[in-house]
């Protein structure tokens, strides 16, 4: 009985997509929101100095990268660690694609279609149920008017069920061979071993197909993706709790600030209402004075109480080892101040 490697990895995912175009088209074609006439019939894949650079994240596969008989680029990309900037940087890999297509003195006419197929093993769209999500450019108003040139796919593998695909067989079998196999299966459904393309990609995933030095980088690769995440989560927390501190450190000037205004306002308004004559002007001058009095205290008081707050939540943020840039990010405060602090 086969046992198998998952194939959202780095060494099986190049293995299976990178390397074997026939099941590059299955899977492009199963995927990709192409009609019939669209449909791909051939792919070449583009040579590595031709892929963009792609710097931001080590644990992210961004080189199955081909086009068709027709000049259409196809990229794919397996995001094993989310990140914020994930986004960003497809529609930038998709947007260079699509420029690096024109050379000197060509005409914009001959610009082919990016297709950027992109496949995240984390929940990115938290508030929203659908695992595929398609964007392109429509007019805001009329969705029917389109301008084509760029179509950027995400699928959250996670929440991939296969009853919401149900009249798509081929993208169900492709996902479900990504969501399914992986080191603690011991046999594949007969649903993967009766199609003639998953059949093969397992194959071609079993451990018996890699040799010990492919199967160290494999365990290797996914050690990466871990400790990343691990970093990726520290940081967040990290910044949720700095915002809370400043949050925290506000809400307390804020209360400062009110108290010590209302104290103001009251001796000032007493002030200036006993200034105004005691005989027909005390009642009215009382409430005038008092009023602007108290306005003008909390206003300055809360100002002044939030701005000590902000210090007092940078000293404590200086003295929990946060960097100086993160500081005078989260509370607005000029470097050289917090420097003092």
């Amino acid at each position: 009985m086969p046992k198998y490697l998952d194939p959202k990895a780095d060494l099986t995912f190049k293995k299976v997509f990178g390397e074997y175009p026939e099941l590059t088209i299955s899977f492009l074609n199963a995927l990709l929101p192409l009609k019939d006439d669209e449909q791909i019939t051939s792919v070449s894949y583009l040579t590595p100095e031709m892929m963009p650079d792609n710097p931001l994240r080590k644990y992210s596969i961004v080189d199955v990268r081909c086009t068709d008989a027709k000049g259409r680029v196809f990229l794919v990309e397996m995001q094993t660690v989310w990140s914020e900037e994930f986004k960003q940087r497809v529609l930038f890999n998709a947007s260079k694609a699509y420029v690096g297509q024109l050379k000197k003195g060509k005409k914009y006419e001959l610009l082919q279609p990016v297709y950027s197929l992109n496949l995240g093993n984390e929940v990115f769209e938290k508030d929203i149920d659908d695992a595929y999500h398609y964007y392109r450019l429509v007019h805001e108003k009329h969705s029917d008017r389109v301008i084509d040139g760029l179509h950027l796919v995400f699928v959250e593998l996670p929440k991939f069920k296969p009853q919401n695909f149900s009249d798509k067989r081929m993208l169900v079998l492709w996902l479900r061979f990504l969501t399914e196999i992986d080191e603690q299966v011991k046999e594949a459904a007969p649903e993967l071993l009766a199609d003639k393309d998953i059949n093969q990609a397992l194959e071609l995933v079993e451990i018996a197909a890699f040799d010990e030095v492919q199967l160290e980088a494999y365990e290797r690769f996914w050690d990466g993706v871990r400790v990343e995440k691990a970093i990726i989560d520290d940081r967040a927390r990290m910044m949720k709790q700095a915002k809370e501190m400043v949050g925290q450190a506000e809400e307390k000037g804020r209360a400062e600030g009110m108290a010590k205004g209302r104290a103001e306002g009251m001796a000032k308004g007493r002030a200036e209402c006993m200034a105004k004559g005691r005989a027909e002007g005390m009642a009215k001058g009382r409430a005038e004075g008092m009023a602007k009095g108290r306005a003008e205290g909390m206003a300055k008081g809360r100002a002044e109480g939030k701005a000590e707050g902000i210090k007092e939540t940078a000293r404590r943020m200086k003295s929990k080892g946060f960097d100086i840039k993160t500081i005078a990010d989260l509370t607005q405060l000029p470097i050289d101040e917090i420097e003092k602090l």
